[in-house]
């Protein structure tokens, strides 16, 4: 190839390269011009959803354009998570995702059915859920010390509800069996409301019902809050212990959850994406509204999120290993 062949190549490729670009950053400044989609893959009603339609509500404010939440339920998240990798990446379709139940579903599963972190485009973190762990209120343990001497007498173990496989429950009870020698039974549900009526009904053991949920149950006395589910004490129960005082786990796994795009989803418009969510979780309306659910707004970079996301995958790589969780 002479020289002039190559700068001639040289030339078409950076031409062309200049053109994606600028109409990359065209479609960015015009962004949105449709309906956007929120896809939840857990049932309407949960902590995770109604903390996505807060956000929703507010960002279509500012954008202009509706911003409509869609829930996808089953596989612990996975269908949600598989249809939003398969969407086109233009901004239009993105995820909710659990940074412990993203990692988890496809880490436990023979043919994962997504990526979890190569599938997706990382856009903002949100918030950061509160879990109370709590017991019926006739319960006969009625400290953390208590209850885990009871549940070592019991050869049956204790019952755990869960709200669904993959869920942060569903990992705490691997996680308290492994780390207190107690035998847990993990009851898996669809969703917290059923969970929440068998755990004030006495026909589970222990619940991790989300802080919001949780509130009222507790103010009427119809459950036992013993310990948080949380990386650090929660303001409203400042008395209780975190789940690493308490000695029932050694580390917390991630109660973060955040929004990705599919893999491929423009620079500009994530970046378009994440402004959007960042100026809504600045915003006081829901920063309370969001607190009063028991849960602690938090955002991030694009690129901070990845890190969080790569870090979350191997970790619940090595603990569904360690712990045997993967699907038979």
């Amino acid at each position: 190839m002479n020289r002039t062949t190559r700068a001639l190549r040289y030339a078409a490729f950076f031409t062309a390269l200049g053109a994606t670009l600028g109409t990359a950053a065209a479609n960015a400044q015009s962004f949105p011009e449709r309906p956007i989609t929120l896809v939840v893959g857990f049932g309407a009603g949960g902590g995770t959803d109604v903390n996505a339609r807060i956000f929703a509500e507010k960002i279509s404010q500012s954008i202009g354009q509706s911003v409509i939440v869609e829930n996808r339920t089953g596989a612990g998240g996975g269908i949600a998570a598989a249809s939003v990798q398969k969407a086109k990446p233009d901004g239009y379709t993105l995820l909710v995702m659990s940074g412990l139940q993203h990692a988890y579903t496809p880490a436990s599963q023979a043919k994962p059915m997504y990526q979890p972190v190569e599938g997706f485009a990382p856009v903002s973190l949100f918030f950061e859920m509160i879990s109370v762990m709590a017991t019926p209120a006739d319960h006969p343990a009625k400290t953390v010390e208590e209850f885990i001497k009871h549940g070592k007498t019991k050869a049956e173990g204790l019952s755990l509800g869960s709200p669904g496989v993959g869920s942060p429950p569903h990992l705490f009870g691997a996680l308290m069996q492994d780390k207190t020698g107690m035998k847990m039974e993990i009851v898996q549900y669809r969703g917290s409301t059923p969970m929440m009526t068998d755990l004030v009904g006495g026909r589970i053991d222990v619940g991790f019902p989300t802080f919001g949920l949780a509130k009222s149950f507790m103010a009427d006395k119809r459950i036992r809050p013993l310990a948080i589910a949380a990386s650090a004490r929660w303001k409203e129960l400042p008395e209780l212990p975190t789940m690493v005082e308490a000695g029932f786990v050694e580390e917390m796994p991630a109660m973060w959850f955040g929004v990705v795009a599919p893999a491929g989803t423009p620079e500009p418009i994530v970046a378009r994406l994440n402004e959007e969510f960042k100026k809504a979780a600045s915003d006081p309306d829901v920063i309370k509204r969001l607190n009063s659910t028991g849960m602690a707004v938090r955002t991030s970079t694009p690129d901070e999120m990845k890190d969080l996301m790569v870090a979350e995958s191997k970790k619940i790589e090595a603990l569904v290993e360690r712990l045997d969780l993967k699907m038979k």
